[in-house]
């Protein structure tokens, strides 16, 4: 399995690529008056409005930092009805990618009700990277904020950039 790593501070976290749709340049995004802080706002991709989670700010309390290698990560989450929703991850230093079996990944041990997202680690010789669980990354309150429609068909991507 493809994974593409990225760092929040000094934590390395893998994303699963087959929940990736495209990985952008950091665009600009329009924010949302009265939003919970990790909400960084919208942006347009593909016509339509997508709404965008820091992960800087979900994971450590601070935005992320505006770099060359600060990337939006387009995901699609699971929606009410079977399909897929849009959501784009502003992640810090988002250029690598690992190719890891999914059984690479183990229990930490450690459960984390307030980061439910956060699933198994894999060990290599820089140290632990944490699994992100897509589809649990948006809590409540999060998903009643995107309310969108669903996508039953997800576009095919032009590139892909990591």
């Amino acid at each position: 399995m493809l994974f593409l790593v990225f760092q929040q501070g000094a934590h390395r976290y893998a994303i699963d690529s087959s929940q990736i749709a495209e990985v952008l340049p950091l665009v600009t995004i329009t924010a949302i008056a009265r939003a919970p802080e990790e909400v960084a706002g919208i942006f347009v991709y593909r016509g339509a409005p997508a709404p965008v989670i820091d992960l800087s700010q979900l994971f450590e309390g601070r935005p992320a930092e505006r770099r060359l290698s600060t990337r939006v990560i387009i995901v699609r989450y699971p929606g009410g009805s079977g399909g897929t929703r849009v959501l784009g991850l502003i992640a810090e230093k988002a250029t690598e990618t690992i190719r890891r079996e999914a059984s690479d990944f183990v229990d930490s041990g450690v459960l984390n009700e307030r980061a439910p997202y956060l699933g198994s680690v894999a060990t290599d010789a820089r140290g632990l990277v944490q699994r992100v669980d897509v589809a649990r990354l948006l809590t409540a309150r999060h998903q009643a904020w995107f309310e969108q429609p669903e996508e039953h068909e997800w576009p095919s991507p032009t590139s892909k950039t990591c």
